[in-house]
């Protein structure tokens, strides 16, 4: 398993590649809002579930989808760890 801060690195780096060409990964912290902030529409948050589901080999469930686990990095990292390690609930 990868550790939680490369997960980080990767997700950032997903995101702004998709959703904010030109902006700085520097700029897009661990805690910057995504959805309740505009940067992710539902099409948008439908192409990051599904990279995460391919990158970290995970499936997940629409209620795993929520505001709460993918409004920023560090919520969307946390997820991964627990599916990744088998747990379902946060």
């Amino acid at each position: 398993m990868k550790d939680k801060n490369a997960m980080k690195e990767e997700l950032r780096a997903y995101i702004v590649s998709e959703f904010l060409p030109g902006e700085s990964l520097g700029n897009l912290k661990d805690d910057t809002p995504l959805r309740t902030s505009g940067v992710l529409d539902s099409m948008g948050l439908l192409k990051l579930v599904s990279f995460v589901e391919s990158q970290y080999g995970i499936e997940l469930e629409a209620h795993e989808t929520s505001i709460e686990n993918f409004d920023t990095i560090e919520a969307i990292a946390s997820l991964i760890e627990r599916k990744t390690a088998g747990e379902t609930k946060p």
